[in-house]
């Protein structure tokens, strides 16, 4: 096979005022043509700074290519991208290596239209008119099967949704026939559907220009169904790279076994989820002690026996419904006519009936755009119902007054998708859990507040110095734990979790699932948990609601409705989920 990229030995660190930090140390790998490398690793891990570098994209200060080689197979001979000028690595970049960036809507400006974004990048590279970018531009987006691609010319990103936003990214990177393509989580936020049509989309295109792929991911699941290489990084450096098979049939290091392990399987119901610390542990000096436990190994100590499973249910359904939602109805109005009145309706939430147990997870699985975070915050009144009833505890809280629901507010707790944008970036992470328990008069004073918060934050795995730092200084994993033991700080009996690990990384989000499920415990919460990750919700649920269009498609025990779908939609829902299993490989 061609080589198309040669990495030797890169480095790539960012100085500080305290310390120079080597994001990238002393990686090497190799890429052909024709060929998908997968780059994996937790956040931090320098998989997303190594695309960077390739694209020659770092900010430099703070940041700088310190070592090494980047050196690119192109027609006219091979060039080391390193020692290149900037006018040069125009020429390049875009041209012969394009990016497909993590988050679309913050790679599109959002005052262009999508079909003059890629027309731009066609114009500047191929030194064609304006009306032949176009035609290409609309040929792109059919290629990427954009819907309506005339309209979708003409509209501007926030008019788009994240899928569609994606694949106008990807036409904008495949605008030029690009010789090697970087994706950059391409994939993260995306329903399991939209994700499938996305990678078979990478596949089709890579088939038809026989390119180079480096796709970079956290998720190994998604690695199984695309990648021929794998190359694993920790803390900046390889720990382990080889042929997929290999990798996932026989993992060497025990960061690679975390990772395989850490992804909810489906075929099996566990009692929580193995986490890289399952493998392997550090000290405070960077000294590594591992298992030598497989992954087989690990994930069988922790299944769930069936005999286990059948006294959970029984002891659960043995109980009255904590909460009814009787024929609820949550329409927005659009179309409003010259007097205001609406003439036609966005049906969110459209007649949806069910029971929620004490005790129980009720999982609300479904694509973007299907109702369940809608349903989610009518259920709380955050939303105002349109029909239908809402019973908790046996009395309707549907026409009660906002004043009125106050006291309901202690018991019904959400925690919300973006930890950070539901925190106030100027108040301190103590002060943000303090302030719901004034408002609700838990406890006497500031003092025995201040005490119970530092309480709530260690029980979350954060620590006391934590109480005194802003939104800003913590990482995703963290702050949706300050999420985690700000609604818990009102001594709560019914939590809704909305999307609360879609964003996280594979291992971050099996502990933070472990430690959801360790509160619920503890503390004998009910929950609604709210996801667009159907494997996610099969661990955390006992039984699944699957919403289509603000219907409820399915509902049923979690296992029987996986095992045994009835309806088309939950067909394709579980078709698209990336299995990543060793068997299935």
């Amino acid at each position: 096979m061609d080589k198309l990229l040669e990495i030797k030995n890169l480095v790539t660190e960012f100085r500080t005022e305290d310390e120079t930090v080597k994001a990238v140390n002393d990686v090497s790998f190799t890429l052909h043509k024709g060929e998908t490398i997968g780059i994996v690793g937790e956040s931090g891990s320098g998989k997303s700074v190594t695309s960077l570098s390739t694209m020659r994209l770092i900010p430099n200060p703070p940041g700088r290519i310190a070592e090494g080689q980047i050196l690119y197979h192109s027609q006219d001979g091979v060039k080391d991208l390193v020692q290149l000028s900037e006018k040069e690595m125009r020429e390049i970049r875009g041209n012969e290596i394009a990016m497909i960036f993590q988050e679309p809507m913050t790679s599109l400006n959002p005052v262009y239209t999508c079909g003059d974004q890629v027309m731009e990048a066609i114009i500047l590279h191929q030194k064609i008119d304006k009306a032949e970018a176009k035609r290409k531009t609309i040929e792109l987006f059919k290629k990427v099967e954009l819907p309506r691609p005339e309209v979708m010319f003409d509209s501007y990103p926030h008019q788009l949704s994240g899928g569609q936003k994606q694949r106008v990214m990807i036409a904008m990177a495949m605008s030029c026939n690009p010789s090697i393509l970087i994706a950059d989580e391409p994939t993260t936020a995306l329903d399991v559907t939209v994700q499938k049509t996305i990678l078979e989309l990478m596949q089709q295109l890579q088939d038809q220009y026989d390119m180079g792929i480096l796709f970079i991911t956290h998720d190994l699941g998604v690695i199984a169904e695309l990648a021929d290489k794998v190359v694993v990084m920790y803390k900046g450096k390889i720990v382990e790279q080889g042929n997929v098979l290999d990798i996932f049939t026989n993992p060497q290091h025990p960061y690679t076994k975390g990772l395989l392990a850490c992804r909810p399987p489906l075929n099996k119901r566990l009692h929580w989820l193995p986490t890289v610390s399952d493998f392997m542990t550090e000290d405070s000096s960077g000294k590594m002690t591992q298992t030598t436990k497989s992954v087989e190994e690990v994930i069988n100590s922790v299944v769930v026996k069936p005999e286990e499973l059948k006294a959970h249910y029984d002891k659960i359904y043995a109980n009255e419904p904590i909460l009814e939602i009787k024929n609820l109805k949550t329409y927005f109005p659009i179309n409003k006519n010259f007097f205001g009145k609406a003439k036609d309706y966005v049906r969110a939430v459209d007649d949806v009936s069910f029971e929620v147990y004490p005790g129980e997870t009720l999982g609300l699985v479904g694509e973007s755009g299907c109702g369940k975070t809608t349903l989610g915050r009518t259920i709380l009144k955050l939303i105002e119902p349109t029909a239908g009833q809402i019973i908790y505890k046996g009395r309707d809280i549907t026409p009660l007054s906002q004043k009125e629901m106050r006291e309901y507010r202690k018991e019904l707790q959400i925690i919300f998708q973006d930890p950070y944008s539901s925190l106030n970036p100027r108040i301190t992470i103590g002060e943000a859990i303090m302030e719901p328990m004034r408002v609700h008069g838990i406890l006497s004073n500031d003092e025995e507040r201040k005490a119970k918060v530092i309480e709530l934050l260690k029980r979350v795995s954060l620590n006391e110095q934590h109480f005194y730092r802003y939104p800003h200084e913590f990482s995703g994993g963290q702050r949706q734990r300050i999420g985690i033991a700000r609604a818990l700080a009102l001594n709560p009996k019914f939590i809704i979790c909305d999307e609360s690990v879609s964003a996280l990384d594979v291992s971050v989000q099996a502990a933070v699932l472990n430690l959801l499920n360790e509160l619920k415990k503890e503390f004998n919460f009910t929950y609604i948990f709210i996801s667009h990750d159907l494997s996610v919700v099969k661990f955390m649920s006992d039984r699944m609601v699957v919403m289509n269009k603000g219907k409820i498609e399915e509902m049923g025990m979690a296992d029987d409705i996986y095992y045994n779908p009835q309806t088309e939609y939950t067909k394709k829902l579980i078709s698209a989920i990336p299995k990543g299993e060793i068997e299935d490989i």
